[in-house]
């Protein structure tokens, strides 16, 4: 056949097939998109509800305890809360599979959540250090009493823990909402060290070290904001994944029999999935159902290698022939 041959369109396999058999039933698709999204429901829950048990306690101890940094800080776990709802919601619209209006799913709901979660996470840091700045210009000290360092303390220990654990699970499911909770946590222990230092510090007789502590945890807040917002940029703005990923999807196409090469490779992220773009180098003679076989060999290879790859679409190019590839990208 001369012309260029197309296989493999949108699929409705947003997840990795079964281990044994090439069938890619409804039941374990539906199945493997319950643990991914039931997964990331608990890490967010459990995050949700100790978050709230923090802040009341930071609130109340940086209150009672006459310390500017942990009440700066249980402020700061206060604006978690939007965060973690917008992060809730995102997950409950992402699940949702693709339909006729949003033919590639809804996962960027989770880039869009992330975007909030890094605004959120700004004004946090710019209230803080502008509080800070004005009661250093003003010399308006407290006295922290031992309360509040026994919360700085606490909040380092449960906080990084708590990081810990969302990131294992963030790295698993690779999804931009559990992954922005899991710098949240994150940037929690930091900001909670340096608030540790500045109570210690006021609490031992050097004042200044508490707004001075608070100061600092308005920028490790900035920092961690930044980076989070550059993130779920790169994944909304289809950003390519990392180099790795697409070397190895690369060879495992041009492993196949019969695939004469790899023409192009392209790759987006959609939520907690990726939807692969591949253009493949094949014997110009070869009958569509010839070609139709390899790609979901291709295909079939690919899923099984990445759970977390949700479609794989796969564009025929005749082996050394001249052809031209329309696109106006």
């Amino acid at each position: 056949m001369k012309n260029e041959k197309t296989t493999e369109g949108k699929s409705g396999a947003p997840s990795s097939p079964p281990v044994k058999g090439p069938d890619l039933g409804a039941t374990a698709k539906s199945m493997e998109r319950y643990e991914r999204f039931g997964m990331a429901d608990r890490v967010i829950a459990v995050g949700f509800w100790i978050n709230a048990v923090l802040m009341v306690m930071k609130l109340l101890a940086g209150h009672f305890g006459h310390s500017e940094a942990v009440f700066a800080d249980g402020m700061e776990s206060a604006a978690d809360f939007v965060a973690i709802l917008a992060s809730i919601i995102a997950l409950k619209i992402g699940r949702k599979p693709f339909d006729d209006d949003h033919p590639y799913g809804h996962g960027k709901a989770e880039s869009i959540a992330a975007i909030l979660v890094s605004l959120v996470i700004f004004t946090t840091g710019g209230g803080i250090l502008y509080k800070a700045t004005m009661t250093i210009i003003e010399r308006n000290y407290a006295e922290p009493q031992l309360i509040a360092v026994l919360a700085a303390l606490a909040t380092i220990v449960i906080k990084e823990t708590l990081f810990r654990y969302t990131r294992r699970v963030s790295k698993k499911l690779e999804s931009p909402a559990v992954e922005a909770i899991a710098r949240d946590h994150r940037k929690d222990a930091l900001t909670s060290v340096a608030t540790l230092i500045g109570v210690g510090g006021a609490y031992f007789g050097v004042a200044l070290m508490d707004p001075l502590a608070a100061g600092l945890t308005a920028l490790f807040i900035g920092h961690i904001g930044w980076q989070t917002f550059r993130n779920a940029a790169n994944d909304l703005m289809d950003g390519q994944p990392p180099k790795e990923l697409i070397t190895a999807v690369t060879a495992i196409a041009a492993g196949v029999p019969r695939v004469e090469h790899v023409h192009e490779i392209r790759s987006r992220r959609s939520g907690q999935y990726l939807i692969v773009d591949l253009k493949l180098d094949m014997d110009p003679e070869m009958t569509v159902k010839e070609s139709h076989r390899i790609t979901s060999d291709v295909k079939r290879l690919i899923f099984e290698r990445f759970p977390n790859v949700g479609d794989v679409m796969i564009h025929i190019n005749p082996h050394e022939e001249e052809h031209e590839d329309l696109i106006r990208l």
